[in-house]
């Protein structure tokens, strides 16, 4: 029987039928789409803007690291010792002597003067002032005196002290140095060799009367 219609075309074998293509997305779903994808970025964007403003605001709001301590005075750090003298012996004209300088902590110090406080001696150093020491490290300072004027300096040196000037990044000072005992007696020791003479006692004026002279005799 010979069959004849219009209807649906099969596909045949081997074959495979066409996806129909998908459909369009209502105007609608795709503005929500939009307004999603516009939201998330716009949310983003704010958080990450809010994220640097509180970062900025607690770096300029943040507590201030302390200042570091200021060093101290150099007189503080600063030591002088008594070595001794030069030469067995005192110079006829004066006395020769070394001391050690040495800034045990804080910055490097600048020996910037040294000087003693008698006016009838005069004193030099080697090195010459103003020189640099380093931290730890004692510096030997060679000091010479020299007598000027016999009746201006002590005939017994009690505690005799070196005046330093001393510099650091903090301040200036003069500071009186006392070297000890040793120092005091070998200062009275030269004393005593180079001005022996103006040292020496007076004579003491004789009160007895004459004994060539007879007594008065009254007649």
């Amino acid at each position: 029987m010979e069959l004849s219609g219009v209807g649906p075309i099969e596909p045949g074998e081997g074959t495979h039928a066409w996806a129909p293509p998908p459909a369009a997305r209502p105007p609608r779903e795709r503005a929500a789409r939009f307004r999603t994808r516009h939201r998330r970025a716009v949310l983003a964007t704010t958080s990450a803007t809010a994220l640097a403003a509180v970062g900025a605001y607690l770096y300029v709001t943040r507590p201030e690291a302390p200042p570091p301590p200021a060093p101290p005075p150099p007189s503080q750090t600063v030591r002088v010792t008594y070595l001794g003298p030069l030469g067995a012996e005192a110079t006829p004209t004066g006395f020769r002597f070394t001391v050690a300088v040495t800034a045990h902590s804080g910055p490097q110090v600048t020996v910037t003067r040294i000087s003693q406080p008698y006016e009838g001696l005069s004193l030099t150093a080697n090195p010459h002032p103003p020189f640099r020491t380093r931290t730890g490290i004692p510096h030997k300072i060679e000091i010479t005196m020299k007598v000027t004027d016999c009746g201006k300096v002590p005939r017994n040196a009690g505690l005799p002290f070196l005046d330093v000037t001393l510099r650091n990044t903090r301040a200036i000072e003069a500071h009186s140095f006392i070297l000890g005992e040793r120092y005091a007696q070998d200062l009275s020791d030269a004393l005593q060799v180079a001005c022996s003479n103006e040292f020496l006692p007076s004579p003491k004026p004789d009160n007895t009367p004459d004994k060539g002279l007879g007594g008065l005799r009254v007649s």
